[in-house]
């Protein structure tokens, strides 16, 4: 090696963990010796039977050859930033303050947690939770505070918890809604709870609804920007899951509530979007159809499939000794209960060498302690979830 000495990695991520991804390191290997493999753990319709509306793909191409291959403004194309607040104000949104396009509404969340923490700062996540906030707070050396859904009470958020874990270091609390991994949508009654803490504490509220257009039994979604004009929440949304391109990374954020709160934090996040130059540039052209055409048949037949999954989903877990499950109302994910003498990170790693299903330990998105549980994608068809459900009741009946 001569004169060279190892590099050493930054101690930021030494508290990075994954569980969704870092599960596959141990399928691919598994994967390895021959085993039929029935993955259940990534929310990512493209690999099972779902495909992106063509009327999408149409436009980003005729975008990619009218030569929109530059760079895009850093806060979004004015045609697609504009549709964004149209769609806004028609689900009634009192205020809208800003609009940015991001890279995913995953980078929109990097960008709205390093504009508001500093090392040592505090924000609340609800646990269960979707675990890219704790890895991002991690990078900025803040702290996780986790407040509990309540699974005796349809994973709605305990509002006397919330309450609980508030310190003066605590800048903001963040809902999923509909929620990741528990497939709820939150009641009028919690989100007006939510907003009350929050003003009460002048909190920051982040509301996450990338999953807001997938809801079971003609369920309502509530965005929570409808209910309070002033107060300063930024509403996380997306193209990904609704309209089947995760692969085009394409999210946004936006900024309401009050313009005398809000206007110096805003100018901080547009500092970081001006500097990461601009999200996908012909991409950007799918959001106005997307959001605002009429005719799309897809969520029809999306929602169609997706109901009956859900379905066999609950009905079959449901008949399993030793695991029970809240029925979810949206997205595609059910997050299972196991009542069995065994931690969960031990029973999917288990499962999954034995069996080749590939579920997530609940562990990876935070539970009240003394639970155990694990996430299911049930996108797959029913042939393949039922041989998955059938396989996880002949393991838990092995071994258990």
């Amino acid at each position: 090696m001569g004169d060279w000495r190892e590099i050493k990695p930054a101690k930021r991520t030494e508290k990075i963990k994954y569980a969704i991804r870092d599960i596959v390191v141990l399928a691919k290997e598994v994967e390895k010796t021959g085993k039929e493999m029935l993955y259940l753990n990534i929310g990512d319709p493209n690999i099972y039977d779902f495909e992106t509306p063509k009327f999408l793909i149409d436009r980003t191409i005729e975008a990619m050859n009218n030569n929109r291959n530059g760079y895009a403004p850093s806060s979004g194309i004015q045609e697609a930033v504009d549709a964004i607040r149209t769609e806004s104000i028609l689900k009634g949104f009192k205020s809208v303050h800003d609009i940015f396009v991001t890279t995913g509404a995953s980078e929109a969340i990097d960008i709205a947690l390093t504009a508001l923490l500093d090392p040592g700062d505090q924000f609340l996540l609800p646990a269960p939770t979707y675990p890219l906030y704790n890895t991002i707070i991690n990078k900025l050396n803040a702290e996780t505070k986790y407040y509990y859904l309540d699974e005796n009470n349809n994973w709605e958020p305990d509002l006397d918890d919330i309450e609980s874990k508030i310190t003066e270091k605590t800048k903001g609390i963040l809902i999923i809604n509909p929620n990741n991994p528990t497939g709820t949508n939150y009641s009028e009654k919690s989100l007006k709870g939510v907003l009350d803490i929050a003003k009460k504490h002048n909190l920051l509220i982040f509301s996450d609804e990338i999953y807001e257009k997938l809801l079971f039994d003609n369920g309502k979604h509530i965005s929570l920007a409808t209910l309070d004009g002033e107060a300063p929440i930024i509403t996380f949304n997306g193209l990904s899951k609704s309209h089947m391109v995760p692969g085009f990374r394409i999210g946004w954020g936006i900024v309401t509530g009050a313009k005398e709160v809000v206007c110096g934090y805003n100018e901080a996040m547009q500092k970081l979007v001006r500097a990461r130059l601009s999200a996908n540039h012909p991409e950007q052209y799918a959001i106005k159809p997307a959001l605002l055409d009429q005719n799309q048949p897809h969520f029809a037949e999306m929602l169609e499939k997706l109901t009956v999954r859900r379905d066999i989903t609950f009905k079959r877990l449901n008949e399993i000794k030793g695991v029970s499950l809240v029925k979810p109302q949206g997205a595609f994910y059910a997050f299972a209960k196991l009542d069995l003498d065994v931690d969960d990170t031990t029973f999917c790693n288990n499962l999954l060498k034995e069996t080749g299903v590939v579920v997530v330990p609940g562990s990876g998105f935070g539970q009240v302690p003394g639970t155990n549980h694990f996430r299911v994608v049930f996108l797959p068809n029913e042939e393949i979830l039922l041989k998955a459900y059938d396989q996880i009741e002949s393991f838990i009946k092995k071994h258990y």
